[in-house]
């Protein structure tokens, strides 16, 4: 059973950096487009991120519940040591949320939307970041249980050149999800192909970020190339994804919504699964030396086991009421105007 809890783990982490990455992107995006096209983009990000915009976060709290009630050993730790950056992201979560909903159902339109609208784009941008810090911090070896002081046990954890880089990569990929997604929810010829320029833009961008990461490991002596490249899976994986880039400019040209959002979730899979297959199931390496596991630092085996059970009924809920949830956003976008 510890293997079922370990895929859901993996997946509601993959779920959310797929649809919540696609979420923030949307921030992201207005904050890098020019102010005339801006209503624009807003008004089109609006539509693609409607049914995930919320339901989203729920990946997130899966992955946590999994983590404390699981491996309480592994999410003391993260939470401890990475304190500060874990409450920077859920301080971005909650900005985020509320500006969203100011800024969009306030039944006064009045200045207040001048502040609403910096809110919504720059935790937008801060919340992804201190992600990627989090999720780089935990394999980076920085975390040291023995520091003897505040700087080196709690800031120097995260604070390194390698975390910050994979919190802009994860940045990128964010905005390279929106404007994926963006693609699909436009309503003319020439909104498409000013996106369709948009995302292909952002594609360099995240290769660049992605490089960016392997100086930073290099500097930090991080074995990230080893970790990704000396493992045949990885390698697999890597060369899938590349590509699987090559079909996406395709794509891109040919305008197929649908084949960019698949090859764009396939690119982040492999990324994801490159970065995590070659020191599994170690899930924190500590500067000590000692690294937390997933299979050493499990819980009880009657609470992996009900955790298990629990989480492959609550699927059989949430799955089809996430897909129902989906379906109703995109029928409603294709009714007629008056229906």
């Amino acid at each position: 059973m510890i293997y079922v809890v370990i895929v859901f783990l993996w997946t509601a982490i993959l779920l959310y950096i797929l649809l919540g990455g696609a979420d923030f992107g949307a921030g992201i995006i207005e904050l890098m487009t020019a102010k005339t096209n801006k209503a624009k983009t807003r008004k089109t990000m609006y539509k693609a991120i409607g049914p995930i915009w919320e339901a989203n976060h729920m990946w997130l709290i899966i992955a946590i519940v999994i983590l404390f009630v699981g491996f309480p050993k592994i999410y003391t730790t993260i939470s401890v040591y990475l304190h500060i950056p874990l409450v920077c992201m859920l301080l971005g979560i909650i900005a985020r949320g509320t500006a969203f909903v100011f800024r969009n159902y306030d039944a006064v339109k009045d200045d207040m939307q001048k502040i609403y609208t910096p809110i919504f784009v720059y935790s937008s941008l801060i919340t992804p970041f201190f992600l990627g810090i989090i999720a780089a911090s935990s394999v980076s070896g920085q975390i040291d249980p023995e520091a003897g002081d505040f700087l080196s046990a709690y800031v120097f954890s995260w604070l390194n050149w390698f975390s910050i880089a994979v919190g802009i990569f994860t940045v990128s990929i964010c905005g390279f999800l929106a404007t994926i997604f963006i693609i699909g929810q436009t309503d003319n010829n020439g909104d498409r192909q000013h996106f369709i320029g948009k995302a292909t833009r952002t594609i360099f961008i995240v290769m660049f970020c992605g490089a960016l990461v392997f100086l930073a490991a290099h500097i930090e002596h991080i074995p990230l190339a080893t970790w990704i490249f000396g493992d045949t899976p990885g390698l697999i994986a890597i060369i899938a994804a590349s590509i699987s880039l090559v079909i996406m400019i395709y794509a891109l040209k040919r305008n197929k919504p649908i084949l960019l959002r698949l090859l764009a979730g396939f690119q982040v899979t492999m990324i994801l699964f490159a970065a995590t297959y070659t020191h599994f199931p170690d899930i924190v390496l500590l500067k000590n030396g000692n690294n937390l596991s997933l299979l050493t630092h499990q819980g009880q085996f009657k609470t992996i086991e009900s955790l298990g059970y629990a989480l492959l009924i609550g699927s059989l809920f949430i799955l089809p009421a996430l897909v129902y949830l989906i379906y109703i956003f995109q029928k409603r976008k294709e009714e007629p105007a008056g229906h």
